[in-house]
């Protein structure tokens, strides 16, 4: 994960665009010489988010960083996540860039968040995507998604299929319950088991002494919080933690 510091126009920006660019640019740098081969952009700082489209001046700035990344690191697979939930800023953006995926948080159904009730927008993101001829961006869906409850509880492999099926999500994500908590692997081999060959990745709380057994169950990860100095999510990367984890991973 790339995640920014609070960017212009949210209530914690710091006033310094640069120090910004810089954290992100320093937490990409360290990741690849680590041995990451695919990053994820993410505006994470941006606190309250939004439910809905955030702000152009929001999409501005990130797509400036995606752009930055993609010139310094051609080889690297960027992906773009707009949070809370605008999959169709995340997806102009990884067109224009030349990203390979995005992550929508709802793509199906409905959630209660700490931003109210979040609604999925595979109608609208879909159609888009295909507006723009851009099916090779692919999209990856959390199911049961962190930070958030059910209006009514469903089974996983209900939300799994829905979402594969009728949200043609390309990939699932299966999360614990909040940034950095252990995901239930019962609940994770349920996903794995309903998405019967669509790739299922773990979306929180992997570290360097889980990942060997977590990746057994799934088809990869999407790690923050245990690759920061001391474990802290706000926290720069940490080359070391990098390392390790991706040693204990092979």
């Amino acid at each position: 994960m790339l995640h920014c510091p609070p960017l212009p126009g949210s209530p914690r920006f710091g006033g310094d665009s640069a120090a910004v660019f810089d954290h992100v640019l320093s937490d990409a740098e360290r990741l690849v010489a680590g041995g990451f081969h695919s990053l994820m952009l993410e505006n994470f700082g941006d606190t309250p988010f939004l439910p809905g489209d955030v702000s152009p001046v929001t999409i501005a700035h990130l797509t400036m960083l995606a752009r930055e990344v993609r010139v310094r690191y051609p080889k690297i697979e960027l992906g773009i996540n707009v949070l809370r939930n605008d999959g169709r800023a995340a997806l102009a953006i990884a067109h224009a860039v030349g990203a390979r995926f995005i992550r929508v948080n709802v793509l199906c159904g409905a959630r209660v968040t700490d931003q109210g009730l979040i609604q999925g927008i595979a109608h609208d993101l879909l159609r888009l995507r295909s507006q723009l001829r851009a099916t090779d961006i692919r999209i990856l869906a959390d199911v049961d998604v962190k930070h958030s409850a059910p209006l009514s509880a469903r089974p996983i492999r209900i939300e799994v299929t829905d979402a594969i099926e009728r949200g043609h999500a390309d990939a699932i994500i299966v999360s614990g319950a909040a940034t950095g908590s252990a995901v239930d692997t019962a609940q994770l081999e349920d996903a794995v088991s309903a998405a019967a060959g669509t790739p299922v990745l773990i979306g929180s709380g992997v570290t360097g002494q889980n990942v060997a057994t977590l990746l057994k169950l799934a088809d990869g990860a999407i790690i923050g919080s245990s690759l920061k100095v001391d474990g802290q999510v706000t926290a720069p990367v940490d080359v070391t933690r990098v390392q390790q984890l991706l040693a204990a991973a092979q």
